[in-house]
């Protein structure tokens, strides 16, 4: 596709601000800079601006952004995390980890797919379109940005979506700026996710020596019995819209560092990735019946459940599905595939204010040494942005 000269801006606005956003160090907690990078080019587009502090016990506090320009509706809100996770070593990256270097025509720094880019990208789009527009959209534009997606996520984007409903702010349509797609720009809008569950099997057993197993009780073969029993069916087949729900055991352990002791207690932990075939109650008790019945009457047991904020959720097609997804084939050509697979990102949180996809730059680099983008892909994302500004408010 032709650039024209007015878009060539708008896509060099986007590269430099992904520059701006990398060269602050913001690993979670960390804001170093980062938002007032936003907030500082947003105030001078006539967006109103607030900064929000939340904190909660055992937590960091975080710093957070949300401005808005137009007061009616409809509002499109785009969303999305200036934290990064570590770079890890230093020494590793051919280039800086922070210095958003560009070399043979990708742009390298943490954070440059996920996702300073895809946030630059959007806000590149909407300078642009409101500029096309005699600043003012054709009813509200706004951002929500947290520092804490690759944190715990208490002090983010769920407690920012809480502030701004009490302010009176009701959001139509979300776009979050993930790095979503698989293998090219295009490819993938996330539509949905799976829930996130974790817990402990615990099984009781009785301390002794290990030369005397007759005055003990081992809870090692139970525990593996139950873990095998846990595993034996399958929680589901899958559903129209995801994929088949998993559970994984990720760690077994006894705590038990002498070779002659037999231990009194041994835990597994687990971690369930589940669809829409279930909610967080019928799971929990589907997992508990199954530790009942392998129990029996031989084997003390108890399922211990770590609290969660990860449900599931779809947004089901509809006239913004196709909306964005027509911005996307007029970009790139192709018509990407609706997908609820991955891990969990602040859309869980978004679902419960207003319709929410996730669309942004192809993922395979993130959270990599010399994570990186195509500047190309800088360019695209920003033209498709534009082009859902453009069709929302027609």
């Amino acid at each position: 596709m032709e650039v024209n000269s007015d878009r060539r801006d708008m896509i060099a606005n986007a590269v430099a601000l992904t520059q701006d956003l990398i060269r602050c160090p913001s690993v979670t907690p960390a804001d170093a800079g980062a938002l007032g990078v936003l907030e500082r080019v947003l105030q001078t587009a006539g967006f109103e601006t607030h900064r929000v502090t939340f904190t909660e016990p055992n937590s960091p506090p975080i710093d957070n952004l949300y401005a808005r320009i137009g007061t009616a509706a409809p509002h499109l809100t785009f969303a999305g995390h200036t934290d990064v996770v570590p770079p890890g070593d230093d020494a590793a990256w051919s280039r800086g980890a922070f210095s958003g270097e560009i070399a043979d025509g990708l742009l390298y720094g943490r954070g440059a797919v996920d996702m300073k880019g895809g946030i630059a990208c959007c806000v590149a789009a909407a300078l642009d379109y409101l500029a096309a527009h005699g600043g003012q959209p054709k009813g509200s534009i706004s951002f929500l940005i947290t520092g804490d997606e690759e944190g715990p996520a208490v002090n983010g984007t769920v407690k920012l979506l809480e502030w701004a409903a009490a302010r009176g702010e009701k959001f139509d349509h979300c776009v979050l700026g993930e790095p979503s797609n698989v293998a090219e720009l295009g490819d993938t809008i996330k539509v949905g996710r799976r829930g996130s569950l974790s817990g402990t099997l615990i099984v009781e057993g009785r301390q002794g020596h290990a030369a005397y197993p007759h005055r003990a009780h081992n809870p090692i073969p139970d525990i593996a019995a139950l873990v095998a029993a846990v595993l034996a069916e399958p929680l589901d087949r899958g559903s129209e819209h995801f994929q088949a729900s998993n559970l994984e055991f990720v760690s077994i352990d006894v705590g038990n560092p002498a070779w002659n002791v037999i231990p009194g207690e041994a835990r597994a932990r687990f971690n369930i990735r589940y669809n829409d075939c279930h909610s967080e109650d019928s799971l929990k008790a589907l997992i508990e019946g199954r530790v009942q019945t392998a129990s029996g009457n031989h084997t003390r047991a108890r399922v211990i459940w770590e609290p969660s904020n990860a449900g599931v959720f779809i947004t089901r097609p509809g006239p913004f599905t196709d909306l964005v997804v027509a911005a996307i084939e007029d970009v790139t050509g192709r018509k990407p595939e609706l997908n609820t697979g991955g891990g969990t990102s602040d859309a869980r949180f978004i679902t419960h204010y207003c319709p929410v996809l996730e669309f942004g730059l192809v993922g395979d680099t993130m959270h990599q040494i010399d994570e990186r983008v195509p500047v190309a892909d800088l360019g695209r994302l920003t033209q498709i942005y534009r082009g859902v500004l453009e069709r929302y408010f027609a």
